[in-house]
């Protein structure tokens, strides 16, 4: 078991290395710049290659660097041919990036043919349904409600549409906190929740006394219980299943 993790590890920490560490931004820009001219991008994969053989020191699997190096180049390629480096495009890096580590480990550790049976296992879970089903609930359904439940003192703070705060910022707020809190109970770690309202309060806390800052701290005021109401409820619910 320490030889399948450690493997897993070696794999990971070349990309690390390669994909943070020892890329400067200047490089980066030049490479997003020439893109397939680039010196740097031939140098950036053949680094991943590389440092994957050094780390693995299995001189026999000679193989497995050029398969890193080779889909390191094509997945960077495909990443320069964007014209933004959003965060979506970044995380689609990274996933490609992952997969083929996944695909490589499990090819070194012989592990396809336990890769079906473990997902069907997790699958045939209560326990691990249950998990899946109360963060689910929590980020998509339960900010969905809260917004509907809440939209027409959203309509009352905001008549004429114009937002004060960061696009979708709310509902992003939203989504992290009711994660903690479910995390929170499934850990029976109940007096961090207390902790995280305060942090929340402190944080929505305005310096303002005309009317329009007391309607908007009623409204966050609203909108968090409602959020954490519902999560701790869906948390006790899975807890039962769990337990």
């Amino acid at each position: 078991m320490e030889e399948i993790t450690l493997i897993l590890l070696q794999l990971l920490l070349a990309h690390i290395l390669t994909d943070f560490v020892l890329q400067p931004t200047k490089l980066v820009k030049q490479k997003r710049e020439k893109k397939a001219k680039s010196w740097f991008l031939y140098f950036h994969s053949f680094l991943a290659g590389f440092l994957t053989y050094l780390f693995l020191q299995q001189w026999h699997l000679w193989y497995i660097p050029i398969v890193i190096s080779v889909s390191h180049f094509f997945i960077d390629l495909w990443k320069l041919q964007h014209k933004k480096d959003t965060l979506k495009l970044f995380l689609l890096d990274q996933l490609w990036h992952i997969l083929i580590i996944i695909l490589i480990w499990l090819y070194l550790i012989e592990g396809f043919s336990e890769l079906i049976p473990f997902v069907a296992e997790i699958f045939s879970s209560q326990q691990i349904l249950a998990i899946l089903m109360g963060y689910l609930l929590v980020i998509f359904p339960t900010g969905f409600l809260i917004g509907k439940a809440t939209s027409r003192w959203h309509n009352e703070l905001e008549p004429n549409g114009e937002s004060h705060s960061l696009e979708a910022a709310g509902r992003y707020i939203g989504i992290f906190e009711r994660i903690l809190v479910l995390t929170f109970i499934l850990t029976q770690n109940f007096s961090a929740i207390g902790f995280l309202i305060a942090a929340k309060s402190i944080l929505r806390f305005s310096d303002k006394t005309d009317a329009s800052a007391r309607k908007q701290t009623e409204y966050v005021l609203i909108g968090t219980l409602m959020s954490f109401a519902i999560t701790i409820l869906i948390g006790l619910l899975v807890r039962y299943f769990l337990f």
